[in-house]
């Protein structure tokens, strides 16, 4: 139910605050249309990915983490844009990117931009620890 008074980016918020528990937090990768948008795009520092390829990687991530659970840092709304600061914890219990599952919990923390539109992302900005994860998955040693 939508509370009223809010604002626009109040509400964008809440959207951003259920999508990660209703997504994320249950692992209900059946939900992923509930809320992308089908001509959606991810930017990585690796380049840009689509709909598809998107909801690959969640799989894969959900698949291989199967406890994942994020936490919300911090979440910051101007205009249609969301930003989420988070925390994500979780154990490697399946193959992930060609890593064998290790039985290591890991905490990994990330930054995110989402843009939304007619009630769904439709852009994302991502930028998450990814070398802390492999260091503590055991793939890559530590630096120093």
């Amino acid at each position: 139910m939508e509370k009223q008074g809010l604002t626009p980016e109040e509400k964008n918020k809440e959207f951003i605050a259920a999508y990660t528990e209703d997504f994320w937090n249950t692992q209900n990768i059946a939900a992923f249309e509930k809320y992308y948008a089908t001509g959606f795009i991810e930017h990585h520092a690796s380049g840009d990915q689509n709909f598809e390829q998107t909801k690959g990687l969640c799989q894969a991530y959900l698949t291989a983490f199967p406890d994942l659970h994020i936490t919300t840092d911090l979440l910051v709304a101007e205009g249609d844009k969301v930003t989420k600061v988070w925390t994500a914890n979780c154990t490697h219990k399946s193959d992930f990117m060609g890593i064998q599952a290790t039985g290591k919990q890991v905490v990994v923390k990330g930054i995110e931009v989402f843009r939304l539109a007619d009630g769904k992302i439709q852009e994302i900005w991502a930028s998450m620890d990814n070398l802390g994860m492999l260091q503590q998955l055991g793939v890559i040693p530590p630096l120093g």
